[in-house]
């Protein structure tokens, strides 16, 4: 059995928040993928993205998301995480990829100023063209999908722990 958890999904589907109260439930570490990138580099993401580009911030993420060592973690992975390879091959090779899955219409509803929250756009890029480019690699990758429609984060939450259970018997 794998002894970690990763969170995989858009910005604003809950991955921090859900990632913190499934480690707590679990008596597990929480990993922050974000804030790992963020401490290695000493910057906020939207500076790394202002300073590097999309190429150079995907760059560092890999990286930082295929090194991460851990051991009964939970771990909250940015949404763009699923772009690098390197990591993808990590995180399933160290934890059970969970896929919390939003629709667009909920989602778009959710997030505010995709700029300040650090969120990987090329030019010209929208946010419903990031979902319907990263939701087929979030299938892709994803060893459970937890359908977030019309669940609260207890129902997430349950229903998370639900598909994990019957995941690892």
């Amino acid at each position: 059995m794998k002894t970690n958890i990763t969170l995989i999904g858009m910005p604003g589907v809950g991955k921090s928040t859900m990632g913190v109260i499934l480690a707590k439930e679990l008596g597990y570490s929480f990993i922050d993928s974000d804030l790992l990138i963020q401490n290695q580099e000493k910057k906020l993401l939207s500076q790394i993205l202002d300073e590097a580009g999309t190429d150079g911030f995907l760059k560092i993420e890999d990286q930082v998301n295929a090194s991460i060592a851990a051991e009964r973690s939970v771990i909250a992975t940015g949404g763009s995480v699923v772009y690098g390879m390197n990591a993808m091959r990590h995180l399933k090779e160290i934890s059970t990829v969970v896929y919390l899955k939003l629709p667009y219409k909920l989602l778009r509803k959710r997030l505010g100023n995709l700029h300040n929250r650090g969120v990987v756009l090329k030019d010209g890029q929208t946010l419903e063209d990031i979902f319907r480019e990263r939701e087929v690699l979030y299938e892709k990758y994803a060893d459970i999908v937890v359908d977030e429609t019309g669940l609260d984060i207890e129902g997430t939450l349950r229903q998370a722990e639900k598909l994990l259970g019957q995941w690892e018997s």
